[in-house]
């Protein structure tokens, strides 16, 4: 949603703000005020392409900056600055961090719809034409969707199974030599799950088994010796007792020594213990030298990890299995590929029905919208059409495309092939309403909506607005007297008069609006008009 828009230097904009009500805003003025300048702000804000043709005449850059506010926007809203050469240099802005164009289309832009005469417009694309449907009627469709696409992924994963076991037919002698090779070579090793690894962990056992003897034999007789640390350790124990008898003052002192003389006493045993276990033999140090090599050139040659080695061992193994029982593999695969194919038909066809029950009622509300707009026979129709199996997508097993038959008996054509801009855009209003808070976009900008139209379609189109407005941010620059009345919001556009004329952004509201009611009624602003401005706005308000 637009929270607000400063505008300087696009065309013949000098210096504007635009904030535009979180509902219905309109924006009037005379042909050639500069209407079009303030759209195209807007685009720049959602990564239109800029031009440097946009920059106003005499100044060195254009700077647009927006702020927007949506479901993941941050607690000040997001703050996009567009800023634009006369060199042609673009530069953008979001939340204070270097941008792309890209960013902002895929970003900032999804949630912004100009719907102009002319503009590309996302509901123009069959694919979100189907995505929106789907949308509007997921009550309905969503779980046969959902059985569609798990049985879809099934089918893929089935077909990739039997081609990638049809491959094995062609397999060649060399990849099979070099399956039998890499298996041979491991198996003459026979290597076991966390060998490495033990071998490892015992190697400096073997390696400094000298060395650890030496000092494990000292360090026990240091203890336990003639003299040593636990005789000293003995004669403090007993004379402590002594004074212990005597004194109580040293009985925490005493206990403590003796815990530390059996603790010594422990360690002496362990040291005992540890020395007697380690066994100095060459032949074995050798042994297991060989093992750790030989391990290691596994390593090098199927590695780098041990993982790695049993992994291409599986590998082989399976590679050699799979080629000798390749013709009961590929016809077990083929039969649940087969039986995967079933039911996703099955799933399909469910889908497709589910489908053809909602799109009567979902057209059924479009037209009504039409009708209420005025358009005559004029009604909107959808065509699905079965595709073959290889063109089957994720959303289904049809194509699906909205058309529009602009009278009764008239044929029903693609929404890309009307050729009419005001009545493009009155159906994308009909679809608006009808699709309301599924649709994505949440704020809705029209321009040219009203071409052609007057009296009580006139009436109708702003009727219809304000409903959209109820479920949307909604922008609509207008000649319309009737649609403009309706704004919650209501901006005036003007241009000077000057040699070097300069456009006026500016909100209206009581008398001022009353005026410019009036010249949208007459053309100029009489008693006659300024009366009747008044009648239809005192109207709207009292609704």
């Amino acid at each position: 949603m637009i929270d607000e828009v400063h505008i300087s230097n696009v065309a013949l904009i000098r210096d504007a703000t635009f904030e535009p009500s979180s509902h219905l805003t309109v924006i009037t003025g005379e042909t050639g005020s500069g209407k079009t300048a303030l759209l195209n702000a807007l685009r720049l804000l959602i990564g239109d392409r800029a031009e440097s043709s946009l920059v106003r005449e005499g100044e060195e850059e254009l700077r647009v900056e927006g702020r927007f506010f949506g479901p993941d926007s941050p607690e000040d809203g997001d703050i996009v600055v567009r800023r634009m050469g006369v060199r042609g240099r673009s530069r953008v802005t979001l939340n204070g961090s270097m941008a792309s164009v890209k960013q902002l289309t895929e970003g900032i832009g999804q949630s912004v719809d100009l719907c102009g005469q002319h503009e590309h417009q996302r509901l123009l694309k069959p694919a979100n034409q189907r995505e929106l449907f789907d949308l509007w009627g997921t009550q309905d469709i969503d779980e046969p969707l959902q059985a569609y696409q798990a049985a879809l992924a099934h089918a893929n994963e089935c077909a990739q199974e039997v081609a990638r076991l049809q491959e094995l037919e062609a397999a060649d002698d060399v990849a099979l030599d070099r399956a039998r090779f890499t298996i041979d070579q491991i198996d003459a090793v026979g290597p076991t799950e966390g060998e490495y690894e033990a071998l490892l962990e015992e190697m400096p056992r073997y390696e400094h088994a000298e060395t650890l003897m030496m000092q494990a034999s000292f360090a026990q007789q240091t203890l336990a010796g003639s003299d040593g640390v636990m005789d000293q350790l003995d004669q403090v124990r007993m004379a402590l007792d002594k004074i212990v008898k005597l004194d109580s003052t040293l009985s925490d002192t005493a206990a403590q020594v003796s815990d530390a003389y059996y603790t010594l006493e422990e360690a002496a045993r362990m040291l005992s213990s540890y020395r007697d276990s380690i066994e100095f033999s060459p032949e074995e140090l050798e042994a297991k030298q060989e093992r750790l090599s030989a391990l290691q050139g596994l390593m090098r040659g199927f590695g780098p990890r041990m993982e790695d080695v049993f992994s291409k061992r599986e590998q082989a193994y399976t590679k050699l299995h799979e080629y000798s029982a390749r013709d009961e593999l590929i016809a077990q695969a083929r039969a649940q590929y087969d039986q995967a194919e079933h039911t996703l038909a099955a799933c399909a066809e469910a889908l497709a029905q589910a489908r053809s029950r909602v799109f009567p009622r979902f057209a059924e509300a479009v037209n009504a919208q039409i009708k209420r707009l005025e358009m005559g026979t004029a009604t909107l129709s959808g065509v699905f059409e079965t595709l073959p199996r290889e063109k089957w997508s994720n959303w289904g097993s049809q194509s699906f495309e909205f058309t529009f038959s602009p009278g009764e008996g008239l044929r029903a054509q693609p929404l890309t092939a009307i050729a009419s801009g005001g009545e493009l855009s009155r159906v994308m209003l009909a679809l608006k309403v009808v699709l309301g808070d599924v649709d994505a976009g949440e704020t809705l900008v029209f321009d040219e909506i009203d071409a052609g139209v007057g009296g009580q379609t006139a009436v109708a189109l702003a009727h219809v607005l304000a409903d959209l407005a109820r479920t949307h941010q909604v922008i609509v620059v207008t000649h319309l007297a009737q649609v403009a009345v309706m704004g919650d919001v209501h901006y005036v556009v003007t241009k000077t008069d000057e040699a070097n004329p300069e456009t006026h952004v500016e909100r209206i509201e009581g008398s001022a609006k009353e005026q410019e009611i009036a010249r949208m009624l007459s053309g100029e602003m009489t008693d006659v008009s300024l009366e009747h401005a008044r009648e239809m706005i005192s109207a709207v308000t009292n609704d």
